[in-house]
């Protein structure tokens, strides 16, 4: 049965507008569930990596295709969707209460936290200074400008590596840069790696300092002497050394967060909170992957239906105006 809910109260509200986000409005959608999602950047991170090759039923596929194409079946559902980033998150009652950055103020019974990452920076002298000047996260948004330029790649990871792939097909030389005493890719991106003559791989080094000239980068000093020397000239260097989680809005729920501070869920991704559900890179899985996000965005999905219809929710809306669901 159709969801009827007065303006203003959903069912679910999704935070996260990558494909991890779209696949709970979809299956949010095919529940019958009222749904806003929230999304200030439409498509996620995914839509700056340049080809996929481990999404099941894609070959090969752009990141930005990928995302257009779960982005559309949500919209062949009743969903709205809200361009604008969730600046705040309350209790109210069993029900729950967001505000976006414009003002706007919304009330859902369940929320889906699929607010992903953000890059980790390198945190040295000269990082700041010279980004977007020679120092960048985004080998797809930024590595073409470096046509037949040596270009650097700091980290060892499988996303560092697809980095220094796309990079080889601009500059004349790019260097991998990792702290450790092997890079760890991917089988299939380590032979890749290994087999294109641009790409020099340097273990064992950090990056201490990012040195300029001109308005614009000029050498990286390393920790130890390559070929006899500690400055190491390139004319641009891109950080891929991981990502934080954007959760401190669950948290500011009292949702429970790991170490790292990623949001702790279960096997049907709730978290310690009732009505609370995440999903996708925000989470304490290891196993990072578009496709593993999907499938928590799916149990997450169906944990709120569960949640909704066998829990009596009341959503107090301004002047104290209630909307209540019994249990199914």
């Amino acid at each position: 049965m159709e969801s009827k809910l007065p303006d203003g109260i959903y069912d679910i509200a999704i935070v996260g507008g990558g494909v991890v986000g779209f696949a709970a409005a979809m299956y949010a959608g095919r529940f019958n569930l009222k749904t806003i999602l929230f999304g200030d950047s439409l498509g996620g991170t995914i839509i700056l990596t340049d080809v996929v090759e481990n999404y099941p039923g894609f070959k090969r596929v752009t990141g930005l295709e990928l995302a257009k194409a779960l982005e559309e079946h949500a919209r062949e559902y009743d969903v709205e969707i809200k361009e604008e980033k969730v600046a705040k998150v309350e209790g109210s009652g069993n029900c729950y209460r967001l505000w976006d950055e414009s003002g706007g103020s919304y009330y859902s019974k369940a929320i889906i936290f699929a607010t992903g990452t953000k890059v980790r920076k390198l945190g040295v002298p000269g990082e700041e200074e010279y980004a977007n000047r020679g120092v960048h996260y985004c080998a797809l948004c930024d590595g073409p400008i470096y046509k037949d330029k040596a270009l650097a790649v700091v980290g060892g990871s499988d996303s560092a590596a697809k980095e220094a792939l796309l990079l080889s097909q601009f500059g004349r030389k790019v260097y991998i840069i990792y702290r450790g005493e092997n890079i760890r890719p991917e089988p299939i991106n380590g032979e890749r790696v290994a087999r294109n003559p641009k790409i020099e791989v340097i273990t064992q080094t950090n990056v201490k300092e990012i040195k300029g000239k001109d308005g614009k980068i000029a050498h990286l000093v390393l920790d130890k002497p390559y070929k006899g020397n500690n400055i190491f000239p390139v004319d641009a260097v891109f950080i891929e050394i991981g990502h934080l989680p954007l959760s401190d809005l669950a948290k500011g729920l009292g949702v429970k967060l790991n170490g790292k501070g990623e949001i702790i869920i279960d096997r049907e991704s709730k978290t310690n909170i009732p009505g609370i559900f995440a999903a996708g890179d925000v989470v304490d899985t290891k196993f990072k992957q578009a496709i593993t996000g999907v499938g928590e965005a799916v149990s997450a999905c169906y944990s709120a239906y569960q949640y909704i219809n066998t829990t009596e929710l009341v959503c107090l809306v301004g002047d104290g105006a209630q909307n209540r669901n019994s249990k199914a």
